[in-house]
């Protein structure tokens, strides 16, 4: 989870805060675009973030070991990930890959402008 988190929190206005039970990050405090589900539903550790529907499905369909639809807001193109997946013979979290699930979730939450920044070069 604290690799998850510091994902998370590296991205601009983004908060911590728990929400049904998890960790959950907000962008501006408001809009929630990851949420943790840690054994919360079933017995897996995982995620659940903002998506593309067509994009969670290829996932899902590729990788179901590593993919799911999440309850509740699968149906609105959310995607969940699950990080225990090589505790379960699997193969371990490839964090580049859920890096670029998480700032796609932000920016598809994000406003605009916010989401931008992502992209934006570094100053300094």
């Amino acid at each position: 989870m604290d690799r998850l988190r510091a994902l998370c929190l590296a991205l601009p206005e983004v908060t911590e805060r728990l929400s049904h039970g998890e960790p959950t990050w907000f962008v501006r405090g408001r809009k929630v675009f990851v949420q943790l589900s840690d054994h919360h539903h079933d017995d897996r550790a995982g995620f659940w973030c903002a998506a593309v529907a067509d994009v969670r499905d290829s996932l899902v369909g590729r990788d179901p070991e590593r993919f799911f639809v999440p309850p509740y807001v699968g149906g609105r193109g959310w995607l969940g990930v699950y990080l225990d997946s090589e505790t379960r013979g699997g193969a371990p979290p490839d964090w580049d890959e859920i890096d670029e699930l998480v700032r796609e979730a932000f920016r598809l939450v994000a406003p605009k402008t916010l989401a931008a920044r992502l992209d934006a070069p570094a100053e300094g």
